[in-house]
């Protein structure tokens, strides 16, 4: 029996092949006979020479089909590997031996038939859950010929602190174990349905077709009987080895993963990490179980083995280094000088008198006191530790005392929303957990990983409840500076310090990876570009700046405010805490600001004159329109209003004042500076950075044809600079494509210079339009639409095929619409017009209540989202809610 006229399958991969067997399960001269699919005839006929051998295992209850893109991908001319797929014995459409196969014979087997196949270097094996386990012990036993090994959800080592995946322990029940996995099908249909999206009919019913019958799916049920799930088991040997052994393993690893699974989850894929440290790792975010028939594995396991075999190429010279000095050099200095005992931090209470503060002196107290108590807890060098803590002293004190025990600290704040923040902190497989009670109970709820550890004191059942070790508080208590000295030391430049998380904004948030020297390049950057020394004092009512504040030397002071919503920031509650130190300085978000407007009617006197001292306001995160900034000149009177572009990646870029805004504009209306309009202004690289653009090709995309500075050229933004990240975290294929222009990262940003040197952001590349005649970026027309009377926010968005979309405006009216839908005539008539103004041509006009924004800013339209609701109401849908 074989495998023919399966989708997917070519006539020429299936084989039989006869095997002599030297495992312990079979007598002498035993002969078994396996079923393969091969390329190898393929290749022949098509006279190509392979490169190597892809030996592709697949696992329970699955067979060699799982592997069909690998195979087809394998024959391309462009990158020619031999796959040889294989159906385990007792799988798939290999021979039904009879006999009870180990983990250790299932290995042997693998041998005795690549020995059979005359199979030698290079080999790169390929496996999945079990599978993934026997082509390790495979590649352990044969390391003259392995060239690397790719794994795709399976594990090698079950922790002891936890059970074995409630799944699999349903499947071993002896009350189902024979029944679900053998007598019926019903084992093979729950592990389909594991496939995201659902596997079509006929895909389904070739993974189903070597399984018919009970006699057929003996193999099924003694795979899951031999799962090894306690050290008494007969192949626990087996897999301990193999586990152990592949510490040693030098080769080049390539993890493909799928986090929504339900058997070999994240916790997995960080033991495996720890195991091969150097290996690659992609995290498909949605995909689960069935990672290959989820996501194209093809592409980027070819990308791979392509890398392996391509020098690195040769990157644009780069500045001479800066000398590094740590993020919290400033802390200790001046915890030893003149101003030690002046406040550092505060936070605000809700009556607006300051809550909490501590002195440069009690700061450096409290970061070495907490270094030590978590040194003793167990966190050291490289531990991963998630901080679910609000803005605020316990935040900076944690933070500190993380980076300096040279820990990676984990941000993903509550600004991305429940799900957002699941997915981000089950992504980054964090070692501990510090929270607040709220952000414990989720943990306990959601499965968050860490050990866990309270802000404050917790009572006994709450503690035992939530799972909870101990509490900072007490931590710090048992900790003292004198043994904090044992246990910090030199901070290494290169080594991680830091994984922050994007705003979800343009798809799931992403990890962002920062190392200590870059960190530090980063408060270099802001402290050169917006003059901020030691001994500013600044109100962070935003989040970033918040931890940013004491590297930079600067007394920081966190408003009453949710400053995961910046629209919680009040006009009064700004007042507050800029008077409460003095604030000469003041980081806020658009929507922040927005809402410090909306409420100045609010704001008492006192804090209306400490406002009307501040000399220097930043603000980033999104677009802050002109008008916006022209109302909050009027509350900072003296202050220079900058309003610096930058991302999670790389923060600030550019920067712009208020006053090189209108300045950029009036150019624009004149026409008097080439390149000008079309977008929002920017302004110039910041202190440090480099800036150019990848001209875009008429289909919308950014190919890489080099940098460009020209003016008037609209292309993907690229940056260069020091204080750009160091990777995507455990995100291969994102982290390849952004650096894809040697020495750049690419921002996934649109926009051009001006004959100035300034930079004009058009949109994301996502996010444009490819109408017949235009390739439309949306920024320009929305700057156009917005600034019609009863607007508040508009969207450019298409619908349709790519090259032929259609371009529908989206607009938040003020005041609101009462339902979403097409607009009034006389509403798409004054858009149309505003639009056409800024050279784009609307077909549609839809009017929402609300627009949907990003949780974290409060500020960025899901442009993606109003396309597929836009495309649905344009249809004849009912409009509901976009």
């Amino acid at each position: 029996m074989v495998a023919a006229g399966w989708p997917g399958v070519h006539p020429e991969w299936p084989r039989e092949v006869d095997v002599p067997s030297t495992s312990a399960a079979d007598g002498p001269g035993t002969v078994r006979r396996w079923h393969l699919l091969d390329n190898s005839a393929q290749l022949q006929r098509l006279g190509l020479e392979p490169a190597g051998t892809l030996l592709c295992v697949h696992g329970n209850p699955t067979w060699s089909y799982l592997w069909r893109t690998l195979l087809a991908a394998g024959s391309n001319p462009a990158h020619p590997w031999r796959v040889v797929a294989v159906d385990q014995l007792d799988m798939g459409f290999s021979e039904r031996t009879g006999t009870f196969r180990r983990l250790a014979d299932r290995i042997n087997d693998l041998g005795d038939l690549t020995d059979a196949l005359g199979l030698s270097g290079p080999v790169v094996t390929v496996g999945h859950d079990w599978g993934g386990v026997i082509s390790l012990g495979w590649a352990l036993a044969h390391p003259d010929d392995l060239a690397g090994v790719v794994l795709t959800n399976t594990a090698v080592h079950q922790p002891p602190e936890s059970d074995i995946p409630a799944a699999l322990r349903l499947a071993l029940h002896p009350a189902v174990h024979g029944w679900g996995t053998t007598t019926s099908d019903a084992f093979l249909r729950v592990t389909h349905a594991l496939a995201h999206p659902p596997l079509s009919p006929d895909i389904r019913a070739a993974y189903m077709a070597p399984y018919r019958g009970a006699d057929r799916r003996a193999g099924v049920g003694n795979f899951v009987a031999d799962i090894p799930v306690d050290a008494g088991h007969p192949s626990f040997a087996a897999l301990s080895g193999v586990a152990e052994r592949l510490r040693g393993l030098e080769v080049p690893a390539l993890m493909l993963w799928g986090p929504r699974d339900p058997i070999f989850s994240d916790k997995y894929l960080k033991d495996l990490a720890g195991r091969l440290p150097n290996a690659t790792i992609h995290r498909f975010e949605g995909a689960g179980h069935l990672v290959a028939e989820d996501r194209d594995i093809a592409t980027p396991v070819f990308q791979w083995l392509a890398d392996q075999g391509t020098p690195a190429l040769p990157e644009p010279a780069a500045p001479e280094p800066v000398a590094f000095t740590p993020l919290w050099d400033q802390l200790g200095k001046l915890a030893a000088g003149p101003a030690a005992t002046g406040t550092a931090v505060a936070e605000m209470a809700a009556d607006g008198t300051v809550d909490r503060s501590l002195s440069w002196q009690d700061l450096e107290r409290n970061i070495l006191d907490l270094a030590a108590g978590l040194h003793d807890a167990g966190v050291e060098r490289g531990s991963r530790v998630s901080l679910m803590v609000p803005p605020g002293v316990d935040l900076t004190v944690t933070l500190y005392a993380c980076l300096r025990l040279g820990a990676v600290v984990v941000v993903a704040d509550a600004g991305l929303g429940t799900k957002g923040m699941s997915r981000a902190v089950k992504g980054a497989t964090a070692d501990f957990l510090i929270g607040i009670d709220k952000a414990l109970a989720a943990a306990s709820v959601l499965g968050w990983p860490g050990r866990r550890i309270s802000v404050q004191d917790l009572p006994a059942a709450r503690r035992r409840l939530l799972g909870v070790e101990t509490s900072l508080q007490a931590l710090a208590r048992a900790g003292a500076p004198a043994s904090a000295t044992h246990v910090i030391g030199a901070a290494d430049p290169d080594a991680p310090a830091a994984v922050l998380f994007t705003s979800g904004s343009t798809g799931p948030a992403k990890g962002v990876l920062y190392t200590h020297r870059q960190l530090a390049a980063m408060r270099d950057t802001v402290a050169g570009t917006f003059g901020i020394r030691p001994g500013a004092r600044l109100v962070a009512g935003f989040a970033p700046f918040a931890l940013l504040g004491p590297a930079l030397g600067a007394v920081s002071v966190t408003p009453d405010m949710d400053v995961t919503a910046p629209r919680t920031l009040t006009a009064r509650a700004l007042g507050d805490a800029a008077a409460a130190i003095g604030a000469r300085v003041v980081f806020a978000s658009p929507a922040a600001l927005r809402n410090v407007i909306d409420t100045e009617t609010g704001m008492g006197g006192s804090g209306r004159e400490a406002l009307a001292r501040i000399g220097l306001l930043l603000s980033a995160g999104a677009p802050v329109p002109e008008p916006l900034l022209a109302q909050v000149q009027r509350l900072l009177p003296l202050a220079s209003l900058h309003t610096p572009y930058g991302m999670t990646e790389a923060l600030p870029v550019t920067d712009i004042s208020l006053g090189q805004i209108r300045q950029a504009a009036a150019d624009a209306a004149a026409g008097t500076v080439a390149g000008a309009g079309n977008g929002v202004c920017v302004g110039w690289p910041v202190q440090g950075a480099r800036v150019a653009v990848i001209p875009l090709a008429a289909d919308g995309s950014a190919p890489g044809s080099g940098p460009s500075t020209a003016p008037g050229v609209t292309g993907e933004i690229l940056v260069s600079a020091p204080h750009v990240k160091e990777a995507y975290d455990r995100l291969w294929l994102v982290q390849r494509g952004s650096v894809s222009v040697p020495g750049w990262h690419r921002t996934g940003d649109v926009g051009h210079f001006d004959a100035a040197g300034r930079l004009w952001v058009e949109g994301r590349l996502a996010h444009i339009v490819t109408a017949p005649d235009a390739t439309v970026t949306p920024v320009g027309a929305e700057q156009a639409i917005e600034r019609l009377p009863g607007i508040r926010l508009a969207a450019i968005t298409g619908v349709g095929p790519a090259g032929t979309q259609a371009v529908v405006a989206v607009v938040e009216t003020l005041p609101p619409v009462r339902k979403a839908g097409p607009a009034t005539p006389e509403l798409a008539g004054r858009v149309r017009g505003a639009a056409r103004d800024a050279g784009v041509d609307v077909a549609a006009v839809l009017a929402v209540p609300a627009q949907p924004t990003d949780i974290r800013h409060n500020a960025k339209i899901d442009r993606t989202r109003l396309a597929r609701w836009a495309e649905r109401v344009l249809a004849g849908g009912r409009p509901g809610k976009p």
